[in-house]
């Protein structure tokens, strides 16, 4: 059983296929960077890339703490920046994606119910899609290799 998981999701649009930081295909691992690649996931994007400002990353640090504690699940760190979000947590008998998706859900609803109150006498749009599909999650089996991973996300960023 693993120690811990430690999770990543990219805000909409901010990391695409092709992306010239490279960008992981999903059974394939790291990929290099690819510019027509990226410039085809580009145009089928279906809305604006999603950026987030300081209150939006708060809230999205303070709804996985939360969830956290409601699941009993041991947070060890997160760290929300404008265009990803990191997490380490032990989630007891879990899928390893099953944390990563319920954050995003969670981290979604949040969003999406502050934005509502802040555009409620504009004509503002409230973004629907927040994060990219699916994330990346790598299991943490050894107290060295979590120690690593959570200064990693507390202090590198």
């Amino acid at each position: 059983m693993a120690l811990a998981f430690f999770s990543t999701w990219t805000t909409y649009g901010t990391w695409l296929p092709g992306d010239q930081r490279g960008w992981f295909k999903r059974g394939h691992g790291l990929q290099a960077p690819d510019a027509l690649r990226e410039f085809e996931a580009a145009l089928r994007m279906t809305a604006q890339a999603i950026t987030l400002d300081h209150e939006q990353r708060r809230l999205v640090e303070r709804t996985i703490a939360d969830h956290c504690g409601i699941r009993k699940w041991i947070l060890h760190a997160v760290n929300c920046r404008s265009n990803h979000v990191h997490v380490v947590v032990t989630a007891p008998d879990r899928p390893i994606e099953l944390p990563r998706e319920q954050f995003k859900s969670w981290c979604t609803r949040k969003l999406m119910d502050r934005e509502r109150l802040l555009v409620a006498d504009h004509w503002t749009a409230v973004p629907e899609k927040w994060w990219t599909e699916r994330g990346w999650d790598e299991y943490i089996d050894e107290e060295n290799s979590l120690a690593d991973v959570i200064a990693y996300v507390r202090d590198r960023q």
